[in-house]
């Protein structure tokens, strides 16, 4: 007989497929609520153990945690506002070499110079990329790209380059 793969979750009573590192220990499905009665049980089952009754009354305890909270005032409350992840993304005027007249700007540069983390949240997207490093290779070339297509310069770079090995076929 085969064993089946799934397993029913002790709380909504759902099959569902364990995680492969923990399938011998998982009983709850990940639905939040699931989760959460997981979590009760974990908490019960420590709590019942005779030696878990006490862990965190008595005077020790109490001693201890006055010792810490003497030792890094203000923890709990934040001092400054955090630094951000990444630098904000500036915008830079496109060079030309040929005298352009007047430069009017369109809708579209207005959405992309007030919005950059819509661009970047584009560009992770549509090419499937998260990290930073990978995000910014695809940013300069695209950058390169759009003064490309400003200045009419390099049009050659547009042109769509398909699979090798590929056959036309025309259509009626």
């Amino acid at each position: 007989m085969i064993r089946s793969k799934t397993r029913k979750c002790l709380h909504c009573k759902h099959f569902f497929k364990p995680e492969p590192k923990s399938k011998k220990r998982q009983r709850f499905c990940r639905a939040q609520d699931c989760r959460r009665a997981s979590k009760k049980e974990a908490q019960r089952r420590w709590l019942s153990k005779p030696e878990n009754r006490d862990y965190f009354r008595g005077l020790s305890h109490i001693a201890r945690v006055q010792a810490w909270r003497k030792k890094h005032p203000g923890y709990w409350k934040l001092q400054s506002k955090p630094e951000p992840l990444q630098d904000i993304l500036i915008t830079q005027p496109v060079e030309t070499n040929e005298d352009s007249g007047e430069f009017i700007e369109s809708p579209l540069q207005d959405v992309l110079n007030n919005q950059p983390l819509v661009l970047i949240g584009l560009i992770a997207k549509f090419t499937g990329l998260t990290l930073q490093d990978d995000i910014a290779s695809t940013t300069a070339h695209l950058k390169q790209l759009g003064a490309d297509v400003l200045t009419g310069g390099n049009r050659h770079v547009f042109q769509r380059q398909g699979p090798k090995n590929t056959q036309t076929v025309q259509l009626d």
